[in-house]
């Protein structure tokens, strides 16, 4: 990038103003070699169409979440000639939306309607927290809605009897096990996949083409996995729930059945030496159906005797 000006020219606060960036930050980058230094024009510093085009490109790599060691690097290769173009591509590619869905506007009337007609303005602050809903700028009576589909849900939960304060509680806890899996999933493709485009330099135009094109190859394979394993974890965890759940029918009938008994603390004690105290219940039980037992055969005997007596001819 040459220093000299070309076409409009700019002093450091116009620079600022056309840039959104403060005049403390121009001279910060250039103090880190981010940007070039202005031309000289009498006691005047000025700057040119490049210096703005060059606050904009730093400004569009900060949003992405990049660092500006990072993006001085970047621009360090683009100035050798080695290219910016394949890895803003790459940028650009992986900060796109990563799902089908597109925003959607609802006002807070069409809101509160589809949450039973009563205002909640607690849920709302709570929703715009979560991202949920974003505010229009300029509208206090619209929102932005990011994910239709996960607003669809809320309706759905709600009307089914679940309170908001518990749907965006369960929200926060599900966003963290979700980014772990996300995170996970990331750190599985980084090693075996991108790797190799991510050496000790920034990669060349073909080279970021390339990852670009594994991006979008890949991109969908995170939620179809996640959507295979949650409807298996779903079948198994509600199947499972379901039995336990008509289990605890014939234990609860066997409760209501049983009663109360006094037994001596000796006798007690004595047991429980015997087979521990977390048996003492089963053995007493065991101890009195075989007395029972015992009793019965007894007396089916003493039956069998006495009948014979009876039959006996002197």
């Amino acid at each position: 990038m040459s220093d000299e000006p070309v076409g409009a020219v700019y002093r450091i606060e116009d620079l600022a103003h056309h840039s959104g960036a403060t005049v403390r930050t121009i001279r910060a980058y250039q103090d880190r070699g981010l940007l070039p230094r202005p031309e000289r024009r009498g006691r005047a510093n000025v700057y040119a169409d490049a210096h703005l085009a060059r606050l904009r490109q730093i400004a569009d790599l900060l949003d992405r979440g990049y660092t500006l060691a990072s993006i001085k690097e970047l621009l360090e290769a683009w100035d050798t000639g080695r290219g910016l173009g394949g890895i803003l591509g790459l940028v650009a590619e992986v900060d796109g939306p990563w799902t089908d869905e597109r925003a959607v506007r609802i006002s807070r009337a069409e809101l509160d309607e589809r949450f039973g007609g009563n205002p909640d303005d607690a849920a709302v602050a709570d929703a715009v927290e979560l991202g949920v809903l974003e505010r229009v700028p300029g509208s206090e009576d619209s929102f932005l809605v990011p994910s239709p589909q996960e607003l669809s849900v809320a309706v759905e939960l709600y009307a089914a009897g679940v309170p908001l304060s518990a749907i965006s509680g369960h929200l926060r806890e599900l966003r963290v096990k979700v980014e772990h899996i996300a995170s996970c999933f990331l750190e599985f493709t980084t090693e075996h996949v991108f790797a190799r485009y991510l050496g000790g330099h920034p990669p060349t135009d073909a080279e970021a083409d390339e990852a670009a094109s594994l991006v979008r190859r890949l991109r969908p394979l995170a939620q179809q996995t996640v959507d295979a394993e949650l409807a298996r974890a779903m079948r198994l965890f509600a199947n499972r729930h379901l039995r336990e759940h008509l289990d605890r029918q014939h234990p609860r009938e066997q409760r209501a059945e049983t009663r109360s008994v006094e037994i001596s603390a000796v006798t007690t004690l004595a047991v429980e030496r015997l087979v521990g105290e977390e048996q003492i219940a089963a053995f007493v039980t065991a101890a009195a159906e075989r007395e029972l037992q015992k009793r019965t055969l007894d007396r089916l005997t003493a039956n069998r005797h006495t009948g014979n007596l009876i039959d006996e001819k002197p």
